[in-house]
């Protein structure tokens, strides 16, 4: 893939990408990791970076992405591409506001689109769940015998999760703290 290549593919999925950063995920991980640019681990580190650095989601995995691929001028190429057809749209749309926020079809339209882009959001969401919590059987004849069972399962991070949504819904703990506890976790058991 060429650096122009890549522009016109993180143009593609900043244009297409209704409803934010997290929508763009599914995208990314069929136009790039399909493409074979990246693995598919390194796809889920790059979001669990691109999660825990400040800014929008998208955004941050378009910079990290085109970094990693070409480096300072990719990342940077890839940052501009992703994000200038927001900026298009919102200056076409600034011009239209009144008209568009009285159309019976925008409102139409945007009401069909919140529950696609919930749908969006939650692929990524249960695709890094699987990714970090199931390990993969060799043979799938090892989920009938108690063994497999026991092995299907990355069990440190599966009680990590755990104890991280107990204290993030009982203790109201900030994301920051967790996302700190997680690194920490991370270093010291995995």
């Amino acid at each position: 893939m060429t650096l122009f290549q890549l522009a016109c593919t993180f143009f593609y999925i900043g244009l297409f990408t209704i409803g934010g950063g997290v929508v763009a995920l599914t995208l990314m991980q069929q136009t790039i990791v399909a493409r074979g640019l990246i693995t598919q681990e390194q796809f889920y580190n790059m979001v669990a970076i691109s999660e825990s650095t400040p800014g929008p989601l998208g955004t941050n995995m378009a910079t990290y992405i085109g970094y990693n691929l070409y480096g300072i001028s990719g990342g940077i190429i890839a940052t501009l591409a992703e994000v200038l057809p927001s900026v298009i749209i919102i200056l076409i749309i600034a011009q239209f506001l009144k008209k568009f926020n009285e159309n019976q079809i925008v409102k139409g339209t945007l009401k069909f689109l919140r529950p696609v882009t919930t749908g969006l959001i939650l692929v990524p969401a249960v695709q890094i769940f699987i990714f970090t919590l199931v390990n993969k059987p060799e043979n799938y004849n090892d989920l009938l015998t108690l063994a497999g069972w026991k092995n299907l399962f990355n069990w440190p991070s599966l009680a990590a999760y755990s104890v991280f949504a107990f204290l993030l819904f009982k203790f109201k703990l900030h994301p920051i703290v967790l996302i700190l506890l997680g690194a920490l976790f991370g270093i010291i058991f995995l």
